[in-house]
This record gives structure tokens, C-alpha cells and sequence, in this order.
């Protein structure tokens, strides 16, 4: 358990360091020879792993100079980084201007809100793409008003893993970690994570987990075929890619989420070791 007491401490000093739980009990069907861990990142303050690349991304940008109190901070998300730089940009004294598609969930939009950022939807239609557009539209328009730091594209965003996901996997597992798993959606949770790990050990699997169809359910994942692609992302970088159904993720959050305890996102039904948001802000939709 972290003790944060320095004097000039904030809630954001609570990001990463998040509970590596062991969830061998929820897949029976797994042999005892194999060990399954998630990496539960809801307990981030925000509640999702956004959080360490929203901050990342802030930090270097302020210590770069291109992000000051005169701009507007302006990004697309599906909800959980919109959530994340909402909760920063309250607690440094910072404007947000949040973009998302009309049809996240309400508790995300809420969340979004409680945070005194500023919304503005896209297309239900597009996705995270329709999302994307149309920030860079805003920003393009008046790049002086607005910073915007791009978490499709922007290094900052795998750093974050790189530096912490990854060294904090190695150090729980007490450097025994053969396989490491992770959806897409930005890219930056496997691209960092798996980088650490790698150079830990060059045999540590690395696997990319996207839906199986251009029309799935799953917020914030891409269905890469159909999606714009991250520029951060190198498609030939994981040893494989899965790909979940919709319907067999959302039947596998409410079995994690009946039989575990644990009331987790969507995209964490695809039993990842990256477990990136809580069930929270899915509560509106069925599942």
C-alpha cells in the first residue's frame, strides 16, 4: 500500500502501482501448472490504466513547454482518457475540452462532466474514429488556443508503460512472467509494457487481443483492419493477435463480475492480463 505525505502531494500521486491479483479461480478449466495474474487497473484514481498515459503525456508536454495555462488541453477518447485528463487538468488548474462519441456510456460522460471538463460529441456512427477527426478539426482550426496531445500518436502514451506497467509486472511476478496480453485500443498499454518486458527477457509472448468484427461493442477497441491505425502502434510488433467476440467478452465480464467479485470493463472479458477499467461506467449497458 502506497503512503503518500509529502508536502505538495495531490491524488495524482496515486497513479500506477496497481494490485496484481491472481485469477486462476475464475478459469477452472486452466491446468494448476499455469499461472493467470491481472493487472487490476481501476485502482488507478481515475479508474482505468488512462490514467498513466493522460499523466505522461501532460508532464512531458508541460516540461517541453508546449502545454502552459493559457491552452486548452483537447483530445478524442472513448471515455477513460477523457476521464483521466478531466481529473488532471481539475487538480493543475487546466480547461479541457473533451471529444467522444454520443454513444459512450452515460457514466463516463458524467464522470467526464463531474470533473468541470468541457464535452463535445461526435458521431455515434464512427467510433473512436469519428472521435479522432474531429478533434484534429477543432485543434487544426486554432492550434493557439488548444493543446492537444494526440494519445493516438503520441510516444508519451507507451512511455507511460514502458517506465511503469512493465517494470511493475516484472517486479510482482518476481521477473516470472512468460506471456503478457492486452487489448487495443491507443496501443500504448502493449507497445510500452511489452517493450519493458522484452528487454527483461527477448521470450516473454507479447499478444495483442482487437474484436473480431468492424461492428463490434466493445468501447475503446479498434478492430485494426477497419480503423485508423495508431501512429504509435507497429502492427508487426506482437508475437500474435486474438480476436473476441463481442458477445463472449461481455458473457465473460459477467462471469468474472458474479463468480470474482470483480466488476470490470468490457474490454477485460477477453481475460487479459490488463485488466483496464471497473464495471462502473458500463452500469447502463447490458451485458
Amino acid at each position: 500500500m502506497k503512503i503518500i505525505d509529502h508536502a505538495d502531494s495531490t491524488i495524482l500521486d496515486t497513479i500506477g502501482r496497481t494490485p496484481l491479483l491472481c485469477v486462476n479461480g475464475l478459469v477452472p478449466e486452466v491446468s494448476d501448472k499455469i499461472k493467470i495474474y491481472a493487472k487490476l487497473e481501476c485502482f488507478n484514481p481515475g479508474g482505468s490504466v488512462k490514467d498513466r498515459a493522460a499523466y505522461q503525456m501532460i508532464i512531458d508536454a508541460e516540461e517541453s513547454g508546449e502545454l502552459t495555462k493559457k491552452k486548452i488541453i483537447i483530445d478524442s477518447t472513448s471515455g477513460n482518457t477523457g476521464i483521466a485528463y478531466a481529473m488532471i487538468s481539475a487538480v493543475k488548474g487546466y480547461r479541457a475540452k473533451i471529444i467522444i462519441p454520443h454513444n459512450a456510456s452515460i457514466e463516463r460522460k458524467k464522470i467526464i462532466a463531474g470533473f468541470g471538463a468541457e464535452i463535445v460529441y461526435s458521431s455515434p456512427f464512427e467510433g473512436s474514429d469519428g472521435a479522432i477527426k474531429l478533434a484534429r478539426e477543432i485543434y487544426e482550426n486554432d492550434p493557439d488556443t488548444y493543446f492537444m496531445p494526440d494519445q493516438y500518436g503520441n510516444p508519451s502514451n507507451w512511455k507511460a508503460h514502458y517506465l511503469g506497467t512493465g517494470p511493475e509486472i516484472i517486479e510482482h511476478t518476481r521477473g516470472t512472467v512468460t506471456h503478457f496480453i492486452a487489448c487495443l485500443g491507443t496501443t500504448g498499454t502493449i507497445t510500452g509494457t511489452g517493450k519493458a518486458l522484452r528487454e527483461y527477457n527477448a521470450d516473454i509472448k507479447i499478444y495483442a487481443v482487437e474484436p473480431d468484427d468492424a461492428m463490434h461493442g466493445l468501447e475503446g477497441l479498434k478492430h485494426m483492419d477497419s480503423s485508423i491505425v495508431p501512429a504509435i502502434y507497429d502492427r508487426s510488433f506482437p508475437d500474435k493477435t486474438l480476436y473476441v467476440n463481442t458477445d463472449d467478452a461481455y458473457n465473460m465480464v459477467k462471469r468474472i463480475t458474479v463468480c470474482g467479485g470483480l466488476p470490470i470493463g468490457h474490454s477485460c472479458g477477453v481475460i487479459v492480463a490488463i485488466f483496464p477499467d471497473g464495471g462502473d461506467r458500463y452500469l447502463s449497458h447490458e451485458i
